[in-house]
């Protein structure tokens, strides 16, 4: 196998002892990832796993703690202030991530296999509905895989069954529907209808006839026999055995360990260590803030009526819903091509993929989001934003200027595809996605959609201020729901006090946030991060201060933490200020 090449020989050469112990245990590591998670190694176009699944029974995950607490204590033997500066940075990220593998394995995290997102059986559907077989080799390997399917699945049931022995179980709340992926499958009859049949529908039909039919045949006996039976036997074990063993709770201080659990979640979120509290009092303070932005466009509006009726309004009033999923898509779009063109006067570099407009898949689309930015499925493929059609009227169009910035460009895609281009970095770079970072951005952009004269109506800027205002009070429910014992109730009614959200995507909401511990504050946490940033460039630049540069500076980091990103900004700072000073590396 070949490590993606990020050196050149003369930077071997010229790299300290310490630099040279620490590239030396990252290349060791970065080949146990490859080997422990096959699939992500597929993805990444290195195929000597291509024909395996993860190991994720309960021995396998005690053995990749052991690993990784060996693999810390050798970490902790380099001095960080002893490396080069990039490799300063790569060590920080490196330590995060190990860290956030240890705390899944201390917490079990493995026993509860799913989230308030996705789910371990819904996500290899998914997989599978996307991948494309592009030679002989790889169809053999898909077969391969579909074969270890029903022991994946198995797995996966006794980690569970061992969540349920220790209280470690989904809240009933976030559980429900939750079954509707392997519905479907469990109801054929014929194999070739199978989600997992997919791939074989679609090889190239330059490949010899009798070989695609050789395939399809042994791709439809293994999904009939092996692959289906499995999915109904995962069905029901979720309907008889966890489903009714869902906690009644849905705090995360309730789970075993739970607060210390609740604040691995921010540090493996947010990047740093902050205390539940603080995070909930700037929250509140964020809400203030927002909240007399949104008072302020009401009032221009001349409005006769209260907040509560204008967030009505905006509900229930035909104008602001589109009468068909054609027209959401086709207005997303709009959105998305109005903001390419205005890309160049704000950033140095853009992407070279493209991406598309979607539809959330029906099979999720009723528990799902507004909307989502789905990367390529491989290298030099197109990225998608995703535009949820389900229940339009829960999609306000006022708020597709605000979803477009964030999910399109200069958001997700716009980020994640530059990164992927960074091929000089670690591949344990390259290839990861810290939250506070990647979220932080998507949600700086919409704030920067002002300044690109995105939003064109008041109601489109107090769409934006709803989705600022969402994600504010998700430093508040989150916390408060899981460390101060709010209900769901109270969390439902913040939500619909202080935000124009519709009723149904304020519901999936607070369930995205009551199944998925601190993920929600990584987003507002990032934002106010860059924003700071932001304006300590233009305070301390003054009329020097570039904002394609400082774009650059953000986006040249590819995913990092908070504190790598505050270096990389002070970094730029000094540059700025003495161009002629030629930084050590």
């Amino acid at each position: 196998m070949v490590l993606s090449c990020w050196w050149s020989p003369s930077a071997l050469a010229d790299e300290s002892a310490a630099d040279a112990r620490f590239r030396q245990l990252w290349e060791a590591d970065w080949q146990w990832r490859l080997r422990q998670d096959p699939q992500m190694a597929s993805s990444i176009g290195e195929g000597d796993y291509d024909g395996q699944l993860e190991q994720v029974d309960e021995a396998s995950q005690h053995a990749r703690g052991k690993y990784w607490r060996d693999l810390a204590s050798k970490l902790k033997e380099i001095d960080p202030a002893q490396l080069s500066k990039t490799a300063r940075a790569d060590y920080a990220v490196f330590e995060h991530q190990i860290q956030s593998s240890l705390d899944e394995v201390r917490f079990h995290g493995y026993r509860m296999p799913m989230n308030g997102d996705s789910s371990f059986y819904g996500s290899i559907q998914y997989w599978a509905n996307r991948l494309s077989l592009e030679s002989p080799e790889a169809a053999e390997n898909y077969l391969k895989r579909l074969a270890a399917l029903p022991n994946w699945y198995a797995q996966h049931i006794d980690n569970m069954r061992a969540g349920i022995e220790h209280g470690q179980v989904m809240p009933k709340i976030v559980l429900a529907g939750r079954d509707q992926p392997l519905v479907r499958e469990a109801e054929l009859s014929d194999p070739t209808h199978s989600v997992f049949y997919a791939p074989l529908a679609k090889l190239p039909q330059s490949w010899p006839a009798a070989e695609r039919e050789d395939l399809g045949k042994r791709a439809a006996r293994l999904i009939g026999e092996k692959v289906l039976p499995a999915q109904r036997t995962l069905l029901a074990f979720l309907r008889e055995e966890y489903l009714p063993a869902g906690r009644d709770s849905i705090g995360a201080k309730e789970l075993p360990d739970g607060m210390d659990y609740y604040r691995a979640q921010i540090r493996r979120f947010v990047t740093v260590d902050m205390a539940p509290e603080e995070i909930h009092q700037i929250g509140l303070a964020e809400v203030a803030r927002i909240r007399a932005q949104m008072e302020a466009i009401v009032a221009e509006l001349d409005f006769d009526g209260s907040f509560a009726e204008f967030l009505s309004f905006l509900r229930t009033d035909p104008q602001f819903y589109a009468a068909s999923p054609h027209q959401l898509l086709a207005e997303a779009s709009y959105y998305a091509k109005l903001i390419d063109g205005k890309l160049p006067d704000y950033f140095s570099t853009l992407p070279r993929a493209p991406y598309g407009v979607a539809p959330v898949p029906d099979s999720i689309a009723p528990f799902y989001t507004a909307g989502r930015y789905v990367p390529p499925a491989r290298e030099g493929g197109a990225g998608t934003y995703w535009v949820n059609t389900h229940k339009l009227e829960s999609r306000p169009l006022y708020a597709l200027p605000a979803l477009t910035l964030h999910e399109a460009v200069p958001g997700h895609h716009l980020q994640g595809a530059l990164a992927s281009e960074l091929s000089e970095q670690p591949p344990f770079r390259r290839y990861s996605y810290l939250s506070v970072y990647g979220e932080g951005w998507a949600l700086y952009t919409e704030w920067l959609g002002q300044e690109m004269g995105v939003y064109q109506t008041p109601y489109e800027h107090f769409g934006r201020l709803t989705y600022e205002m969402w994600r504010a009070c998700r430093l508040v429910v989150d916390t408060g729901m899981h460390t101060q014992g709010w209900s769901r109730q109270r969390a439902y009614d913040y939500m619909k006090d202080n935000t124009a959200l519709s009723e149904h995507e304020i519901g999936t909401e607070i369930d995205r946030y009551i199944g998925w511990p601190g993920q929600a504050l990584s987003y507002k946490l990032g934002e106010l991060e860059i924003r700071k940033l932001r304006a300590q460039a233009e305070a301390e630049l003054g009329p020097a201060f570039d904002l394609k540069a400082f774009h650059a500076a953000i986006l040249s980091q590819g995913s990092v933490t908070l504190p790598v990103l505050r270096e990389a900004v002070g970094e730029y700072l000094r540059a700025q200020k003495n161009p002629d000073r030629q930084s050590a590396n």
